[in-house]
Order: C-alpha cells, then structure tokens, then sequence
C-alpha cells in the first residue's frame, strides 16, 4: 500500500475522540427523558397502591389499651374558665400477639400487598400513683374515665373491638377523650411507596364504672380484627411492653424505632418478637396527649415488601446509563482506530439511540415479567443489534463476533451491578478505570493531530484482540 493510500488528510482522532465523548454525553441527556417515563409509571404505581390501600385500610399502626381521664384546672380568677385536659395512663406491662394472613392484590399491572391481622392485647395496670403525676391542681374526674385502644384506619375494622375485664366484656364506641392524635413516626417505612395513611391515631373506648378508680388495680384484654396494606405496626403501648408478630409473608422488612430481638424468615412465612423496656420507651408512664404523639417513635413495624420491584431496578440501571453509553461508544472508537475505517457521527447516534431504547424495553418488560426476565430479553435483544451493526459497519463477521462478546460482557457487568446492590459502586469505578487504561494503552501511538497513519496502533489493538 503506497504511502498516500495508507494517509488519511484532513482526519484528526483527537477531534473524532472528543466528537465522540460530546455524543455519549448527548445521549445521556436523552436517558434523561427515560428517567421521567420511570418517574410516570412509579407514580402512577403509588396511585394504585393509595387506591388499593384505601380501600382496606393502609398501613395499619396500632394502639394497645390505655387509661383516658378527664380533668379541669379551675382558674386562679373565678370569673375564668378552668382549664380541661386528659391524663393518659399507660399500664405497667403490656404483651401483644399479632397473627396477619396476607394475599397479593392486583390491579392492571400493578401489585399490592394486603392482610388481615388479628391482634390480641394484654395491659396491667396500676392507678396508685395516678392522682400524685396528675398536673397540679389538676381535679381527675374518674366518672368519665374510659380505656381506649387506637388504630391508624378504622376502615379496615373486619369486626367490633371487644375490651374483656375478667369475665366481663365491653363493646368500644368513637373515644370521647379524643377522636385523634397525630402520631409522628421516627422513620419513612416506604422510600419509594408513599403511605396512605394520614399519620393520625383514631381512637375506641368504653367507660368502666366501678373498675377504673383511683388506686385500682387490673388486667386487661383487647381483640380486633383489622386489614390493612403492606405495613403493619404497634406501638410501645406500656411502660414494659412485649411484641410478637407472625404471617405468611415470606419477604418481610423490619423497621420503625426497635428491630425485633428475634425473627425467623423462610418461604413459608415469618415470626418476629420485640421486647421494649421503659427505659428505652422513653414516653413517661403518663401524662398529657402530646405523651401519645411521642409513641409515635417507639412504632415497632413490619412492612410487607415486593422483593423484586421493577421500578427501584430500572431506576439504578438507569444511573449507570452514562457510563455504559461512553464505554460502548469507547468500544467503537477503539473498532474505528484498528480497522483504520472511519464512522459516521450519525452512526454513534444510532447506537446510542439503541442503547436508550434497552432501557426502555427494559422498563416495559420488566412491568409484566419482572427484572431478571425483562434483562435477558432486552440486553439480549441490543447486544444482537449493536454487535450485529458492527459487522455491517466495519463490512467484518469477525468484528461483529468481537464487538458480541465485548458487549456481552459489558451489559452483563450492568446486571452484576444491579444484583450486588453494596458493591455496585466499587464495581463500576473498577470497570471504568479499566476501561480508561486499556483505551489509554491501546491509543498511545495515535497521532491525535492526524499528521501521520494510525497504522501502529491498529496493529496493536488487532494484536490484542
């Protein structure tokens, strides 16, 4: 080949070099707008999630049985109105048993977790030191005295709440005490869901003449019955309070303000206990309605999870998509150099767009099958079409057969990623500094000015591959 044939005027790979990171960067902007599809279809999940949760209750919060009595303060001024308030009581020990059988609603394309939880509650309690911890001044009036128990959504009450002292039982109405109290929680138990509850307790008492009296002591039980949609939770509720929770939900998240002491988790379900001391509570052993917001933080919850959502997938893929778009476009430019042939900027924009549309297939699919299932096909699917464009690019089965195994490994680096969720991150600066270093070796003989053949460095990318 004569020295005129081998040139090529006018072509500078420093130029092409920096065409085709500016391109890769194009097209990440284009991803972009792949991200706002996602965000589409993971809210239009919420929404389903908000209508099915609605419609059985929500994430269900819980409260064990407590002692409500109303008091006045009279007012230093006779012609003033005494101040009112409630003094809630808290038993001294309290023992919960929550038995939850779930099932998967659906709804189009969307799924969610539901239950039916029976709880059953236990509470001592100890009035002796009650009139001594009231406010100053403060006069209990015990006739209007009542114990109330509380759940987040009384829609998904399945029966009436029964309130059992010994022998004799007491059916709840709407507490008179309060009707609500907002209850801050100390976590977000759903990153990606949103809760369809409001945050508020509702609250379910009867009145106990003769039993709730100062210095009294007695035991007493709670049953219900409620639904509810993926999270159930309840609060410390006595000053000791001891918590076991068991369901036929085999992928179980725990969460709220204590882990569970003890937890088995296998497919035919789970079983969890807590165990919350007074010291750890950290609400007193009573005092006013903000003592009941505080509970709020002692939430001992169990939210029933998705352990494959397509969504949260997606989105991670998606955050690697630039780095996946340079390194194959990296990969064409190094085919570019060794087969001394040149590609067309629209020819990057091409494969670029096949790359966007991955994750759009990616997405579509994995709605109906599932991640694993969705990946296989769409990786599948652009490994064949970019490696397959390759061979009609560089008019060489040999370099389509190359350019498949690269692109194998490379779109099967980005499912490792997906799947080793912790090192995701070490993973991908390993694989691009690598990548960086073979295109620094393989390129080091280029003339980036395009005064001279790149003939040497073809021959050493041809050697190394």
């Amino acid at each position: 080949m004569s020295e005129a044939k081998r040139r090529v005027p006018g072509r500078s790979m420093g130029l092409k070099l920096l065409l085709v990171c500016g391109l890769a960067a194009l097209m990440s902007v284009v991803a972009l707008f792949v991200f706002l599809l996602l965000n589409d279809r993971t809210n239009r999940a919420r929404e389903v999630v908000s209508e099915v949760g609605g419609l059985v209750g929500g994430p269900q919060t819980f409260l064990g049985p407590v002692v409500a009595v109303p008091y006045l303060i009279p007012a230093a001024d006779p012609k003033a109105p005494p101040s009112r308030g409630v003094q809630v009581i808290y038993p001294t020990e309290g023992q919960a048993d929550v038995s939850a059988k779930s099932e998967v609603r659906k709804r189009s394309l969307f799924k969610v977790p539901v239950y039916v939880a029976k709880l059953d509650f236990s509470a001592k309690f100890d009035l002796a030191d009650a009139v001594a911890n009231a406010p100053q001044g403060a006069q209990l009036d015990w006739s209007r005295a009542e114990l109330m128990v509380g759940a987040s959504d009384a829609r998904g009450a399945q029966s009436d709440v029964v309130l059992k002292f010994g022998e004799n039982s007491l059916s709840v109405v709407p507490a008179s005490s309060f009707s609500e109290v907002a209850v801050a929680a100390s976590v977000d138990p759903k990153p990606v869901r949103e809760p369809t509850s409001d945050g508020s307790l509702k609250f379910f008492g009867a009145n106990a003449p003769g039993i709730i009296v100062p210095g009294a002591k007695f035991d007493v039980t709670a049953a219900m019955t409620f639904s509810g949609a993926e999270r159930i939770s309840v609060l410390a509720y006595a000053k000791t309070t001891t918590l076991s929770v068991k369901s036929d939900w085999p992928h179980p998240s725990f969460d709220g303000g204590f882990l569970p002491a003890t937890r088995a988790i296998n497919p035919q379900g789970f079983s969890a206990s807590w165990s919350v001391p007074f010291i750890a509570r950290g609400v007193p052993a009573q005092g006013s309605s903000d003592t009941l917001s505080r509970l709020g933080q002692t939430a001992l919850g169990v939210s029933f999870i998705e352990p494959a959502n397509p969504y949260q997938s997606v989105a991670r893929s998606l955050k690697y998509a630039p780095l996946f778009l340079g390194l194959v476009f990296l990969a064409y430019f190094m085919f570019e150099v060794s087969q001394n042939r040149r590609v067309h900027a629209a020819q990057y924009v091409l494969i670029g767009l096949a790359q966007i549309v991955f994750y759009l297939l990616l997405l579509s699919i994995a709605e109906r099958v599932g991640f694993d299932g969705a990946f296989l096909v769409a990786a599948g699917a652009t490994v064949g079409l970019i490696s397959a464009y390759a061979g009609w690019v560089f008019e060489s089965r040999r370099q389509g057969l190359i350019a498949l195994g690269a692109f194998t490994l490379l779109y099967g680096l980005i499912y490792v990623l997906m799947r080793l969720e912790d090192l995701a991150l070490l993973i991908g600066a390993l694989a691009s500094f690598v990548a960086i270093a073979a295109v620094m070796y393989f390129t080091r003989r280029i003339d980036w000015y395009g005064a001279s053949s790149p003939d040497p460095v073809s021959s050493d990318i041809k050697e190394a591959v």
